[in-house]
C-alpha cells in the first residue's frame, strides 16, 4: 500500500512554478534543532518566528535570527530542480521532522501561493510558508575588520570555562559578556562578575595589532553548543559593533557589547606566599557534603589551612546546623582561615578539567587564586574568587 501511495505522489503533475528539492531528514533535523536556540519566544517581528530557507545551486542555507544574532547553516541537497527562498514557521517544521527516522524528504513549494508539501516514506505534510522578502538580512562586515583564527576546540573550551563567571548587571553591561583580548603576546579570554573571574591565556595566538571585543552570553552559548571539537578552525571577523564567526557547518553573526572592559589583570593579586595543592574531585565531594549545612543566604564555607591538612566547615546559626570535614593536602605557608561563597567555589572547581589544583593565597582579605597544578603547554587558566568576611 505504501508503494502505491508513493507512486501516486511522484507521478502527480507538478506545476511550472513549483520548487522541489530532496534532502536527508536527520541532517535537516540536526540543523534545525541547533538553529532553533536562536529564536526567541517573543519577537519584535513576526517573521523572526520562522526559519529562512534559501536554495541555490543544490545548497540549502537555513537562517534563524532574533534581530541581534543571526545563525546560518548549510546542507547539500540530494536533488534540486530550481533556486528560490521562503520562510517556514519554526514550530511547524520542527514538529514535522523531529519524529522522522533517517530517510529522504522531498519538499515541493508553490512559489505563488507558498503552499508546501513535504513527502516522506509513508506520508506527507501540507502547510503554508511565507514570503522571504520580509526576513531581515545580515549586513556585511567591512574589509577593514579585525580577524582572529583559532581551533574550534580551543574556542569551545574557553567559552565553557568562562560562561559561568559572566554577570547580569544592568548598570555595567560590559560585564555581561566574555572579553576576547587579542594582544602582542597572547589571546586572553576573560569573564568576571566582580566576585569571581576567569582568565584563559593562549600564547600561540597573538597579533601585531592589538584588538578586542566583548561577546554577549547568548551567542557565546550558541557557539559552545555548535562547535565540533575536530581540529577545524574558526574564523572571527569583528569591528566595534558586530562579529561574524564562521565555523564548520555554519556562520553566526552577532551584535557585540559596546564599551570598555575593566583592567582584569589589575585585580589579580601577585606574590601569594601561601599555596595549597589538593585533589580537585576530592575537594568537590567534600564541598558537596558540607555546603548543605551552611546558611542558605550566605553559603559561607570556611577553609582552615595547616601543613598537610585542610578543614572545611559551615554552619547556619538560625537552624542550629553545622558540618566539618578534613582533607589531606600539600600546604606551604602560615596557618590561616579564609571564607568563600560555597556555590561560587563549587562552580570554579567544576569548570577545571585537571586532577589537582593549586590555591594561591595572600591573606583572608584578598582574593584567592586557583590554577591547575600542571599547565597545558602554551595555555594557562586562572580563576579568582573574592573572599567573604569571617566572624571569629
Amino acid at each position: 500500500m505504501y508503494l502505491v501511495f508513493l507512486c501516486l505522489i511522484k507521478t502527480e503533475n507538478f506545476k511550472d512554478n513549483d520548487m522541489r528539492f530532496t534532502l536527508s531528514s536527520s541532517a535537516l533535523n540536526s540543523r534545525l534543532q541547533s538553529l532553533a536556540k536562536v529564536i526567541n519566544s517573543k519577537n519584535s517581528l513576526p517573521i523572526l518566528e520562522c526559519f529562512l530557507f534559501e536554495v541555490n545551486d543544490k545548497q540549502l542555507k537555513i537562517t534563524a535570527s532574533d534581530s541581534e544574532n543571526i545563525m546560518q547553516s548549510e546542507i547539500t541537497l540530494d536533488d534540486c530542480d530550481t533556486n528560490g527562498n521562503f520562510a517556514i514557521a519554526s514550530h511547524t517544521i520542527l514538529d514535522a521532522v523531529r519524529e522522522l527516522p533517517e530517510q529522504p524528504l522531498t519538499f515541493d513549494i508553490d512559489t505563488n501561493t507558498y503552499s508546501v508539501k513535504v513527502i516522506y516514506q509513508n506520508g506527507l505534510y501540507n502547510f503554508t510558508a511565507q514570503n522571504a522578502d520580509e526576513y531581515p538580512r545580515t549586513q556585511a562586515i567591512p574589509d577593514s575588520a579585525n580577524t582572529l583564527t583559532l581551533e574550534a576546540a580551543t574556542l569551545a573550551d574557553n567559552i565553557g570555562r568562562c560562561i559561568f563567571a559572566t554577570a547580569q548587571d544592568e548598570l555595567r553591561p560590559v560585564m555581561n559578556g566574555i572579553f576576547f583580548d587579542l594582544k602582542e603576546d597572547c589571546l586572553a579570554v576573560v569573564a568576571s562578575d566582580g566576585h569571581k573571574l576567569v582568565r584563559n591565556q593562549n600564547f600561540d595566538i597573538k597579533t601585531e595589532s592589538p584588538a578586542s571585543f566583548i561577546l554577549p552570553k547568548k551567542p557565546a552559548l550558541l557557539l559552545k553548543n555548535s562547535l565540533a571539537k575536530d581540529g577545524e578552525d574558526v574564523v572571527i571577523r569583528f569591528d566595534e559593533r558586530t562579529a561574524e564567526i564562521k565555523f564548520k557547518g555554519g556562520t553566526l553573526t552577532c551584535r557585540l557589547i559596546e564599551g570598555k572592559y575593566p583592567n582584569y589583570n589589575s585585580v589579580i593579586p601577585q606574590n601569594n606566599p601561601n599555596k595549597m595543592t589538593i585533589d580537585r574531585k576530592g575537594l568537590i565531594g567534600a564541598l558537596r557534603r558540607v555546603l548543605p549545612f551552611a546558611s542558605e543566604s550566605s553559603q559561607l564555607i570556611r577553609l582552615r589551612l595547616e601543613p598537610n591538612k585542610l578543614e572545611l566547615s559551615s554552619e547556619d546559626i538560625d537552624f542550629y546546623t553545622s558540618a566539618k570535614e578534613q582533607m589531606v593536602c600539600d600546604y606551604t605557608g602560615n596557618p590561616m582561615s579564609i571564607g568563600f561563597k560555597g556555590g561560587s567555589l563549587q562552580d570554579i572547581l567544576n569548570n577545571f578539567d585537571c586532577e589537582d589544583i593549586v590555591f594561591e593565597l595572600a591573606d583572608p582579605s584578598r582574593a584567592g587564586i586557583i590554577v591547575p597544578a600542571e599547565e597545558n603547554g602554551s595555555e594557562t587558566v586562572l580563576m579568582l574568587l573574592m573572599p567573604m568576611l569571617l566572624n571569629d
